[in-house]
């Protein structure tokens, strides 16, 4: 699953994001989610969040 959809992602849901900076070169970074920042209900880019440890992406992949 991607990460696409608002309603798929929870905090406490282990993701795999694309920071900003790793945004060229599509380089995933694992992380659980604290935060979600995107209101919208759909994202074509993916949702936006905030992990634990503070890093913020978009959801490229659903991890568990």
């Amino acid at each position: 699953m991607d990460g696409k959809y608002r309603k798929d992602i929870y905090p406490g849901l282990e993701v795999a994001i694309i920071l900003k900076k790793d945004q060229r070169t599509g380089k995933h970074t694992e992380g659980v989610v604290k935060d979600i920042l995107t209101s919208a209900s759909f994202h074509s880019r993916g949702i936006k969040v905030r992990l634990e440890d503070g890093q913020v992406g978009r959801v490229a992949a659903l991890l568990g």
